[in-house]
């Protein structure tokens, strides 16, 4: 239990087992590890990407408190996929199923955010996300408010904990969109409404929650089904990975030496047994009865400098026709966009009938009600 600003946060953890994280590092990642912490198994290890400065809290940690599997009052954050057990993620992505269809029928009577605010916090700018949140949020009867870069500047003009508490006093929900994974750890521990990961450098869980709901769709099932990434060990991979350490399926990725997906995050999820993962540097290979092939730019933001010469490493990791036709006839292109067309996918893989990458984003936004709709226990 934590005290905070004279009321206490009681936090619930779903593995209660801990062990002490080391600080990890690569040539694309370093691990930051809540250095010399204890850590619960759910709990990822902090990551920045490098060459990306992020201010994160300097607040120190409030006594025996963490972040994952959190319970407020019957309300939850959302983090990290592998904070929840399967039965759960499958619960959400039923629910999304639901309500997209509700919504697309014009049925417009479900409002279970009537009454309700949401604060979107954007160090990150984003169509998807930020269109996502507040329509959706607006559409189930709710009010979303934006706050960009210059509105808050979270971790400079104002520390994370302190944020994090006033709009608690003010909103139902937090949505928030920053760089440094540390920073949505510590909105979540000091906020007393729910805090919703929209996107870290570590970490992207709504994106793969839309992504597994979109696969769903179009094969009938995500357990069994053979996911192939090729680009960057991102967030978005490592996003697959917690997913694959909570439900079975079959996950590669393929990507050029030196920019593997962040170490401990895989071992978490082979360890886990739930899944077959693998991480190779041959993406023919990797393809080869592929039912889904999944790609996203090879710079992300705050990577831009780094452009040039990630395109000269990243040779021969284009999704082209050519590599399409060896994933075979079945195999459905995914992208989380925005795409870079011509660089990391070529136009006619993304305009080909079997390209799902505008319901992959549409279902961004009924991914996201579901989540928010577990998270208020709604």
């Amino acid at each position: 239990m934590a005290a905070i600003s004279g009321h206490c946060t009681f936090r619930s953890h779903q593995f209660p087992l801990s062990f002490t994280v080391p600080v990890a590092s690569s040539s694309s990642f370093y691990g930051e590890a809540l250095r010399s912490s204890s850590v619960s198994l759910a709990s990822p290890p902090s990551v920045h990407r490098s060459l990306i400065s992020c201010q994160a809290s300097s607040a120190a940690s409030p006594p025996s408190s963490s972040v994952n599997g959190t319970a407020k009052g019957g309300m939850k954050d959302f983090l990290h996929i592998s904070d929840f057990d399967k039965a759960t993620i499958m619960k959400i992505l039923d629910r999304a199923a639901e309500v997209k269809a509700q919504l697309k029928s014009g049925d417009r009577s479900f409002a279970p955010f009537k009454g309700k605010t949401m604060a979107m916090i954007f160090a990150k700018p984003s169509m998807r996300t930020r269109v996502s949140f507040e329509t959706g949020f607006f559409l189930l009867g709710g009010h979303a408010i934006y706050l960009g870069p210059d509105d808050i500047q979270m971790g400079k003009r104002e520390e994370t904990r302190d944020v994090a508490r006033v709009l608690s006093r003010y909103n139902d929900i937090i949505m928030a969109r920053v760089f440094g994974h540390q920073d949505i750890l510590d909105l979540a521990k000091f906020s007393s409404v729910p805090v919703i990961n929209g996107l870290t450098d570590y970490n992207h869980p709504c994106q793969i929650m839309a992504d597994a709901l979109t696969i769903i769709e179009h094969i009938g099932q995500l357990e069994g089904t053979k996911v192939v990434y090729v680009g960057d060990g991102n967030n978005i991979v490592h996003s697959w990975l917690l997913l694959a350490s909570v439900v079975p399926f079959h996950f590669v990725c393929a990507c050029p030496k030196g920019f593997e997906p962040d170490k401990e995050t895989v071992e978490k999820a082979q360890k886990a047994g739930i899944s077959k993962i693998e991480i190779t540097n041959d993406p023919k290979e990797a393809v080869k009865g592929a039912d889904i092939v999944y790609s996203d730019v090879w710079a992300s933001m705050g990577q831009k400098e780094e452009a040039a010469h990630r395109r000269q490493v990243f040779q021969g990791f284009q999704v082209d026709e050519a590599l399409m036709k060896i994933a075979g006839p079945k195999a459905y292109f995914m992208h989380c966009l925005p795409a870079e067309r011509g660089v990391e996918v070529t136009d006619g893989v993304i305009e080909a009938p079997n390209s799902i990458v505008f319901p992959q984003a549409e279902n961004r936004m009924h991914a996201q009600n579901a989540i928010m709709l577990h998270a208020l226990g709604l």
